[in-house]
């Protein structure tokens, strides 16, 4: 059996194609018409690009029928979730990394949610406020109206300045009705931010940190480098538009915590969802003043920033493996493992 590994050509895929060829495995690029540039100019680590007039088709009768007789695994990340649609994903008869059934549980609201897991866990998170109940800073994440593909942001400090900028979001056309009845407004925690990267393997039988990194966001990135008479001046509201990401380390006496919170999470992962997380996830923690790590968001698969250590790999990986590698070469080496134990079983779906 000769496996490939397969990845919709998008938000992570790079990293996981370079991990893949550096431990000797085929790729396929799952590509869209007119965003397939970039897998046919690095051609090193694409060996078959797929183009695609939707990325909806990867769950048609045909691609999933082509790759599962290519013996394909595919690798899930966020565009996948967001462009195929859960209910596809769960169906498809190609073999996954992971718990498949553990992408639905990204989302903030419905019967599975990542509230629901970090709950169980006992993992410090946000309190979540109705509109009528808003007393303090907010944060309020809800879809933009046009590119629901995107979930907008804005900070309010009260209720009045809650009801202000929501009517602004409203009328400048970048929020809709839909995108109101789907918002989440949750305690704005002041600290520093960290996306946490972990690795649970069940093949090595542990949850691996492998990395950390932070966010960069247009035009919050620019915004918030005006002093602040200019920032009042401006008289907009910056979008939190997630582009890029850079990487970060977090003080040495907090790992402990990050550990704490990783093996806890994967334990209420088993519960709720069996088999729980496989492979890699993150959770998104702003850590206060008094040293407390709060969850502010969860990413169930592939976290987009994982792309920072991409050919170089990550600060924390080569604690375990005495060199560092990317995310995307983990996951090409506990598949890569997986075969020569005969335990495939262990982290596909």
């Amino acid at each position: 059996m000769m496996v490939r590994i397969a990845v919709l050509a998008s938000h992570s895929a790079l990293d996981v194609f370079d991990g893949a060829k550096d431990e000797n495995f085929e790729t396929i690029a799952l590509c869209k018409k007119g965003r397939e540039r970039p897998y046919l100019e690095f051609k090193r680590i694409v060996d078959e690009c797929i183009i695609l007039d939707d990325f909806k088709e990867i769950a048609s009768e045909k691609i999933d029928n082509y790759l599962t007789s290519r013996d394909a695994i595919i690798i899930p990340n966020r565009s996948l979730a967001v462009y195929v649609g859960y209910d596809s994903i769960e169906k498809m008869r190609t073999k996954y990394f992971g718990n498949r059934k553990m992408l639905r549980w990204e989302e903030r609201t419905g019967e599975k949610n990542y509230y629901k897991i970090l709950d169980e866990a006992k993992i410090r998170r946000p309190r979540i406020f109705k509109p009528e109940e808003v007393d303090a800073t907010v944060i309020v994440k809800l879809p933009e109206a046009k590119r629901r593909v995107e979930r907008g942001f804005f900070i309010a400090v009260n209720k009045k300045d809650f009801d202000e900028k929501l009517d602004s979001l409203m009328k400048a056309g970048i929020i809709d009705e839909k995108s109101v009845n789907e918002m989440v407004i949750e305690e704005y925690i002041l600290g520093a931010h960290f996306n946490i990267n972990y690795f649970y393997s069940p093949i090595f039988n542990r949850v691996e940190l492998l990395s950390i990194d932070r966010r960069i966001q247009s035009d919050l990135d620019s915004f918030y480098r005006l002093p602040a008479e200019i920032q009042l001046k401006v008289n907009r509201l910056p979008r939190f538009i997630e582009v890029g990401h850079e990487p970060a380390t977090i003080r040495e006496s907090l790992l402990e915590k990050v550990f704490e919170i990783g093996y806890a999470f994967v334990e209420a992962t088993k519960k709720l969802e069996p088999p729980g997380i496989i492979g890699p996830f993150t959770l998104q923690a702003m850590v206060t003043p008094e040293l407390d790590l709060v969850v502010f968001d969860v990413a169930p698969r592939i976290g987009g920033g994982t792309n920072a250590h991409m050919g170089i790999g990550s600060q924390y990986s080569k604690l375990y493996f005495g060199k560092p590698i990317s995310l995307g070469r983990r996951i090409a080496i506990e598949i890569k493992e997986g075969i020569k134990n005969g335990e495939l079983n262990k982290i596909l779906t």
